[in-house]
């Protein structure tokens, strides 16, 4: 399908369009033409990479200048997904008649792309990584050149030889692609990857490349500035941002950096006893600055700097850290001072002002050394030639610790807890470096990239990103969902059939009658639902507790009557076994029941399509942790810096999560499901108000207060009616657009705009800017303020 959006010929590659889609891609052109950030929530299941994409090629390739779009995503499957899409619609722009060059592709781990035949069978990323720098490190490849005995790796090899420009053309490559070309030329995917990025129209990587910025230094420094960056289900995008500059110090860390600073004294005695000047050219650079120091930042570098402002670039390392001996006896000072401080009795929690005084007043450590840490370590690193970098991982650590507590005086605290958790009755002390303020790390992102772009299924309340994410958004939607038929039934059960309220409130979570009606809806819902039911709850240790007594009460065999049962764990290996069991027994016709826990790995990013999901349950509200003295200084942070409440936070956070588990039923328009909200608090407006526009749209007020046998009634109804054969042709013109539909659209809005007078120049400021933005401008105009000129094609 072809059809213009303002002047811009648009390619989707289906015949058909939802509104939403439509809709979404009109939002998404207006950010673009102001050159500002956006926050757009669309409905789960309808289609909204295919039309970001599709928008997005459309407008780098219709206007000269070729923005590169950069689209970051949470895990590796999405990735895969979006990257199948972008080959969909690149092949259909082909079968159109354009002859246009599109390098697209994705980027992910190491440990993803190897094909090294012994480093690809590790499992952990990390031995991957290091074991990788052992092979390809400068010093490694001129020992080989030299006639040394010492392995390389033939990729990386083959790859340095060849313009790896040339090797590849332009086409779209997906990470199995990826993988192939490299075995089949012989070379390196992961390293191809990386140095096709400045080259590519489309990347398509995780959310760390862009966002930690350990990472980001590496792999994303070179890209351009006028580049549209997305962030895909980004409904938890603060919660990276702050785990991506946040640390965790137990004793096992610093008793393993210890030994790490051993082996480090060991290897300057033995360089200093060869006569070696490696040791001398490093102390020259650094006292010309760190500029100089810092090209090598690429193969030779994994041990990256998590915060290193610009402007420390051009000052000298400080002359107390410039030789190695006075850096590492530096760092043995501060490890072992860690050490002290990890004997605690007590919870204590200080900023690091406060860290940073008492580490002067014991150390006589001043803070612009501290500073340096980290950098420095990875310039020692580098110059001592070592190997196995995954065995220095906790000294890094400690560094980064170090660089982090002197760098940023706001938006942190430092927490020391003689536990490990709440339920730990053996102490084992952690030191928790808490990032609190989730602008920090994406801040950098929205200051150099002109158009950014915050989108998911899940985002409401709108206004909470900007606020905690601290930038200001040009365009911020959330649309509704059209459909012919209610596909989706949302409810809110507030007691059993008994009468009794049903809540995950702490003073009843675990009280006998709510706990047998929260096992009732499970049983009745397994009777009535065909095929597979994914049940919700707020968190592992709730869940135990409730399948615990649920067992002594003979719930559970009751439930298994009608389905097998299946459990999340922690573990992800058990999770994967459950969830192929799962579907097995969705296929088979068995049915199958899974628990799961909100904010674990089923409630993100696992479809439970048609008959894998046809009805979703939320146990109670997946509220945080609130006697978490993080979670504390952190609700504390927001409503100093952003006068967000502790409440309304709390209440977003619980919500968004609760809204994601409840979208997994819901992949599509020919799809159905129900959705069920058990518990009572969900009948209050202040918590309905804050689910995504498109679920409340269907909930209705005769199903905001239900008992149980009132919910299954609906249900065996609802069920009944979707079972009824689904009208294509009944969809045509309401849910589902062809191009006559757009046209005629577009038309009735240019009348609309007509008959309210308003002039042809005025038209499109509305188009291109949005209706409030447009009147902005028009009044400035009237007013003689000065504007800038549209250009009317």
């Amino acid at each position: 399908m072809l059809f213009e959006i303002d002047g811009l010929p648009v390619y989707f590659p289906y015949d058909k369009i939802y509104p939403e889609q439509y809709a979404y891609m009109t939002s998404l052109k207006q950010t673009l033409d102001a050159q500002g950030h956006g926050v757009l929530e669309m409905p789960s299941g309808t289609g909204k990479t295919v039309s970001l994409l599709s928008l997005i090629i459309s407008y780098q390739q219709f206007y000269p200048e070729k923005r590169k779009l950069i689209y970051c995503s949470r895990t590796v499957p999405e990735i895969e997904k979006a990257l199948a899409e972008l080959k969909r619609l690149v092949e259909y722009r082909r079968s159109c008649g354009l002859q246009e060059s599109i390098l697209g592709l994705g980027l992910t781990s190491r440990r993803n792309l190897c094909l090294h035949p012994s480093v690809s069978k590790e499992k952990k990323g990390k031995v991957v990584d290091a074991r990788c720098r052992n092979l390809t490190a400068s010093w490694v490849r001129e020992a080989a050149q030299s006639g040394q005995d010492v392995e390389t790796c033939n990729f990386y090899e083959t790859l340095e030889n060849n313009d790896v420009r040339e090797m590849v053309e332009d086409a779209i490559y997906t990470l199995d692609d990826i993988k192939d070309i490299g075995k089949a030329k012989n070379i390196c995917p992961y390293y191809m990857a990386r140095r096709l990025l400045a080259h590519s129209n489309v990347i398509i990587y995780s959310y760390h490349y862009m966002l930690d910025p350990k990472i980001a230094d590496l792999i994303s420094k070179e890209l351009s500035k006028d580049a549209i960056v997305v962030f895909d289900e980004a409904h938890n995008i603060d919660n990276v941002c702050i785990d991506s500059l946040s640390l965790d110090i137990m004793r096992p860390t610093l008793e393993a950096s210890s030994r790490s600073i051993g082996q480090l004294s060991e290897r300057i005695e033995h360089m200093k006893q060869q006569g070696s000047e490696k040791l001398k050219n490093e102390y020259e650079k650094l006292v010309q600055g760190l500029q100089d120091t810092l090209q090598a930042r690429d193969e030779d570098l994994i041990m990256a700097n998590p915060a290193l402002p610009d402007d420390l670039l051009h000052e000298a390392v400080p002359g107390n850290i410039r030789k190695a001996e006075h850096f590492v006896a530096f760092l043995k000072r501060f490890n072992e001072y860690l050490k002290t401080r990890l004997r605690v009795l007590n919870v204590t929690a200080e900023t690091p002002q406060s860290f940073l005084r008492h580490l002067k007043e014991i150390t006589f450590i001043e803070q612009k050394p501290l500073r340096f840490c980290a950098e420095r370590l990875s310039i020692l690193v580098r110059t001592l030639e070592l190997n196995n970098l995954d065995e220095f991982a906790a000294l890094s650590k400690v560094a980064a610790l170090a660089t982090l507590v002197s760098t940023y005086d706001k938006g942190f605290m430092l927490v020391l807890e003689p536990y490990e958790n709440d339920n730990a009755t053996v102490p084992n002390p952690i030191l928790r470096f808490a990032c609190l303020d989730a602008s920090i790390a994406i801040r950098p992102v929205f200051e150099r990239f002109s158009s950014v772009i915050i989108t998911s299924g899940t985002l409401s309340p709108l206004d909470m990103y900007p606020k905690i994410l601290d930038f200001k958004a040009t365009v911020q939607e959330s649309y509704p969902m059209t459909l012919t038929r209610n596909c989706f039934l949302p409810m809110v059960i507030t007691r059993g059939s008994d009468q009794v309220a049903i809540s995950s409130k702490f003073e009843v979570r675990n009280d006998p009658a709510v706990v047998r009606n929260f096992g009732n809806i499970l049983i009745e819902f397994g009777k009535v639902v065909p095929d597979g039911i994914v049940a919700f709850f707020p968190s592992y240790l709730y869940m135990e507790s409730i399948i615990a007594m649920w067992h002594e009460m003979g719930m559970l065999t009751e439930a298994w009557k009608s389905k097998l049962i299946f459990v999340e764990t922690p573990d992800a290996a058990e999770t994967s076994i459950a969830l192929d069991n799962y579907r097995r027994a969705c296929e088979n016709g068995r049915g199958a029941i899974l628990l799961a826990v909100a904010r674990g790995k089923v409630s993100e990013g696992i479809d439970f399509d048609h008959h894998y999901g046809r009805a979703v349950v939320m146990f109670g509200i997946p509220f945080q942790y609130t006697e978490s003295r993080i979670l504390k200084a952190r609700l504390e942070f927001l409503r100093d810096e952003h006068r967000i409440r502790e409440n309304d936070f709390l209440t977003f956070d619980a919500l968004r999560h609760a809204a994601q588990c409840l979208g997994r039923v819901l992949r599509g328009k020919t799809d159905y499901g129900i959705m069920v909200f058990a518990d009572r608090r969900y009948a209050q407006q202040d918590k309905r108000s804050k689910l995504p526009r498109w679920i409340n749209q269907y909930i209705t007020e005769t199903s905001v207060n239900l008992s149980t046998d009132m919910g299954i009634a609906i249900a065996k109804k609802f069920l009944r009616s979707m079972a009824q054969p689904l009208e294509t042709q009944a969809q045509l013109g309401v849910s589902l657009w062809t191009l006559e539909d757009v046209l005629a659209k577009q038309r009735v809005q240019k009348e609309r705009l007509e008959k309210a007078g308003v002039s042809t120049v005025q038209q499109h400021l509305y188009q291109q800017y949005g209706a409030a933005e447009a009147q902005r401008l028009i009044q400035e105009r009237a007013s003689g303020a000065v504007y800038m000129d549209v250009d009317i094609k």
